[in-house]
């Protein structure tokens, strides 16, 4: 029970033992990770930032090692200039280009409602399906995002130096974002009666996140309540954590150490996915073999750290992914399925709002995971094609979601806008500076003309952000990225795990997946088993 709201109560959860044993997970299956915890997010700190930037907005930085805390954003292209210089002009010109109804709005008809927009599909003529991807794909990479950056200090649309912005996440992909600091430091994250064991409430019919008594979530990082797919995102791995740390306790070991097992388990099998399933649907698999066997050619630091053009542009390509509407489940909304759009500014500040923000509590506020991960019953949904539209509520986000927590909203609520005046926070190069640098062939004018009729500034110099959607759109058929955007992202995420000596494929490269699989098969491990181990798959909930 949750000691802060007495009336909200633990979701009855069933057995998971007989899926997890399937493999034999046991004390011969892993190892005792060396740290956990505060130990463990202060892997890589206090060495020489020998990554910084020689820029003029970062002049004042000296090379002396950085206190211990929180790290800097490094650059890849260190030596090449911003896209553009900044000034009122600039700034107008983007803010056009990422309006409302512009060139970037797919102009969803949303006046057809949440359920047409996705059962009609001559309503996706300018927001086309990508049949290639499943709907969940989009949160999983918004889940990873806030694992490993959370930018705190940046001033939008006006040149930052990196010293000035910090990274409040660690670079590694460890979910400090579910664990916290650890039973010992984030006290109010585990149970009152067992210190090792996630807290998590009920929405009414299924699991919902701890709340305060305002419905504040009490969660590693707030922003995984932003709305409700990754909320119930986040709900999952606390409740994969409680199941893998009941197995392990199963095993007739101390709390502590079956503790300490989980908190190598579970991120171990959330790595195998990203490398074996995330990263293949997003950038190609033949990409990602050849960073394995051949190395990165540009993420070479020697500290782990987040690159600003990653975390500025290449990684943002997921908000051209959003679909306008979901099905968040199948049968919440009084027995029949809860449709919703992914924003509704008409619904901000009703306590059970229509639309799928977070930071609400209802009985219908759940997610059934069949919508968005392919559990074999053919009801799973695609995503929208990497591409330079983007679905039309991207274009009013929530306060809640862009102010600074007291109701005063930070820049444009357009995510586009946002997106496009980051170039000129962090003094981004231009997508052709960079696909010259790393040897790939830049898009043709032919393949921009349109963006330069509206923004003339952005002639030959693109926002790489920008560029690197529409590099997904011309050379990969918006399916997955093209070689500019894939090969950065790529690198940076195998290049995070290799610098984390507690990651699997740093510490033992011979580890598959010890977890029961639904096929058998160790490799195959993914989503829909990670789902199914956390107990809110269909048939554990008797969808």
């Amino acid at each position: 029970m949750n000691p802060q709201n007495p009336s909200a109560q633990q979701p009855n959860r069933p057995s998971r033992r007989k899926v997890l044993t399937g493999l034999g997970v046991g004390a011969a299956a892993v190892s005792v990770p060396s740290a956990v915890g505060a130990a463990a997010r202060q892997r890589g700190r206090g060495r020489p930032d020998r990554d910084r930037s020689p820029r003029q907005a970062d002049a004042g930085s000296t090379g002396t090692p950085p206190e211990p805390g929180p790290q800097r954003f490094v650059r890849l292209f260190d030596d090449h200039p911003p896209f553009q210089e900044a000034d009122d002009d600039l700034r107008r010109q983007l803010v056009e280009l990422g309006a409302p109804g512009g060139l970037l709005d797919a102009n969803d008809p949303l006046d057809a409602g949440p359920v047409e927009l996705i059962t009609d599909l001559s309503l996706s003529a300018n927001n086309p399906n990508n049949l290639s991807h499943t709907a969940g794909v989009t949160f999983l990479g918004q889940f990873l995002d806030h694992d490993i950056t959370h930018d705190a200090g940046s001033r939008l649309g006006r040149p930052t130096s990196l010293r000035r912005s910090t990274n409040l996440r660690t670079a590694e992909f460890d979910l400090d974002s579910v664990y916290g600091g650890g039973p010992d430091e984030s006290r109010e994250l585990y149970e009152a009666d067992d210190r090792f064991r996630f807290r998590v409430e009920s929405g009414g019919r299924f699991e919902d996140l701890p709340r305060d008594d305002n419905g504040v979530a009490l969660i590693g990082d707030g922003r995984n309540d932003e709305n409700l797919i990754i909320s119930q995102l986040h709900v999952a791995f606390l409740l994969f954590h409680n199941a893998v740390y009941e197995n392990e306790r199963g095993l007739g070991v101390s709390d502590e150490l079956a503790f300490h097992r989980a908190r190598q388990i579970v991120p171990w099998h959330y790595q195998w996915i990203i490398v074996n399933h995330f990263l293949p649907q997003v950038v190609g698999q033949e990409l990602v073999d050849d960073i394995l066997q051949n190395g990165r050619r540009f993420y070479q630091p020697e500290v782990a750290r987040i690159p600003v053009e990653f975390q500025t542009s290449a990684y943002r390509f997921g908000h051209a992914m959003i679909r306008p509407s979901y099905r968040a489940n199948l049968a919440g909304d009084d027995g029949d399925p809860f449709f919703g759009f992914v924003f509704d500014p008409s619904q901000f500040g009703e306590a059970d709002p229509n639309d799928l923000s977070g930071g609400h509590r209802a009985p219908r506020r759940f997610i059934g995971w069949q919508t968005f991960f392919d559990f074999g019953d053919g009801e799973v949904k695609p995503n929208k094609q990497i591409n330079t539209t983007m679905s039309s509520p991207l274009f009013n986000l929530p306060l809640g979601v862009i102010s600074t927590g007291r109701g005063e909203p930070i820049g444009p609520s357009s995510l586009a806008t946002r997106n496009l005046l980051r170039h000129i926070t962090w003094g981004i190069p231009s997508g052709q500076d960079v696909a010259q640098a790393m040897g790939e062939v830049s898009l043709g004018a032919s393949n921009l003309r349109d963006i330069e009729s509206i923004a003339p500034r952005l002639a030959g110099n693109t926002p790489l952000w920008l560029y690197i959607l529409r590099e997904a759109e011309v050379m990969a058929g918006g399916q997955r990225l093209g070689p500019v955007g894939g090969r950065i992202v790529a690198e940076v995420f195998l290049g995070l795990l290799a610098l984390d000596r507690n990651s699997y494929l740093n510490a033992d490269t011979r580890w598959v997946p010890t977890l029961a699989t639904r096929t058998g098969s160790p490799e195959g491990f993914d989503m829909v088993d990670l789902l199914t181990i956390a107990g809110v798959d269909p048939v554990s909930r008797g969808e």
